[in-house]
């Protein structure tokens, strides 16, 4: 089969387009035929050496979000068959014709969306999940602060926490605010003309997936016992006496269960999300360099 396999870690040019072995199922994995896979800023950190501090070996196939039909099941698999079409969230080996994985890291793709908009659900949803709602423990009528509510994952949290019956409000550029608008949030906030803490007091959570400044400044507007939730920025315990407040950094996982929650809402129409490109899984260089240069707005999604 297909795939882009890295045998060093460095730049794009590490990508090699290339044949490998497709994989056989053990009796508790399922093959997965892929019609889609999307580029995620994890992808980049791997392939520029986090992989070596992930204790992962070389040669490997990057990729973590995916959609595709099933193409052979283990006798131990029960919940899937073949053909039926799916999608989910792992690490590794998206970016190729075909992968393993096991039936909980599966779910069943949405009947109203097609394959290409379904790989760029499942990392940043269940991201987002776990982290307002397992993390956080947002509950419906409580404030959070949605930070990059225009990207991948800013834009999942901001509509989970809304279809959860929470106020939303949401940072982006102003080019994005009809965008952010759109995905129903109730206060609109243009980073570039205002600062947040002079406009947001006593919120219940504050969803960071950027980091740095905009993570030290977002302690002073939550309220007492207020729960602020990172990807990228481990809590400052100064911070968090000063004001008050918890805050913790957090990685997904898989979940079937919230996964196929997350299903029925975007089959509800609740939750919706935004392709930016679809490329051929051979130009992977080039939706690595777009991913990379942040210029492109919505998911960027590979086709093998």
């Amino acid at each position: 089969m297909k795939a882009i396999q890295i045998k060093e870690y460095g730049d794009e040019s590490v990508l090699n387009y290339t044949d490998v072995e497709r994989p056989e199922p053990k009796e508790d994995e399922i093959l997965v035929k892929i019609h889609a896979a999307a580029v995620n800023p994890v992808d980049l950190k791997i392939r520029n050496g986090k992989g070596k501090d992930f204790g992962m070996k070389l040669p490997l196939i990057l990729g973590a979000d995916f959609a595709g039909t099933v193409e052979e099941v283990g006798s131990k698999i029960k919940k899937f068959k073949k053909e039926d079409a799916v999608y989910g969230k792992i690490l590794l080996n998206c970016y190729a014709e075909y992968v393993i994985v096991k039936e909980d890291e599966l779910g069943r793709k949405p009947d109203n969306m097609d394959f290409n908009n379904s790989a760029s659900i499942p990392m940043g949803a269940l991201t987002a999940w776990q982290a307002i709602f397992d993390t956080a423990n947002l509950k419906s009528g409580q404030r959070i602060l949605v930070h990059g509510a225009s990207g991948s994952v800013g834009s999942m949290a901001a509509q989970l926490a809304k279809a959860k019956g929470a106020y939303v409000i949401g940072t982006a550029s102003s080019s994005n605010k009809d965008f952010v608008n759109s995905l129903g949030v109730d206060e609109f906030i243009d980073y570039t003309s205002t600062a947040f803490e002079d406009v947001v007091k006593d919120v219940d959570v504050v969803f960071d997936p950027i980091g740095g400044e905009t993570h030290k400044r977002s302690y002073q507007v939550l309220k007492k016992d207020g729960f602020l939730v990172s990807l990228v920025e481990k809590p400052s315990e100064e911070l968090m006496k000063k004001y008050n407040v918890k805050a913790e950094v957090m990685a997904s996982q898989p979940n079937p269960t919230q996964l196929e929650e997350i299903t029925e809402l975007i089959e509800e129409g609740k939750v919706k999300t935004r392709v930016a490109k679809t490329l051929p899984l051979s130009e992977a260089k080039k939706a690595q360099n777009l991913s990379e240069e942040g210029h492109v707005s919505g998911k960027i999604i590979l086709n093998p």
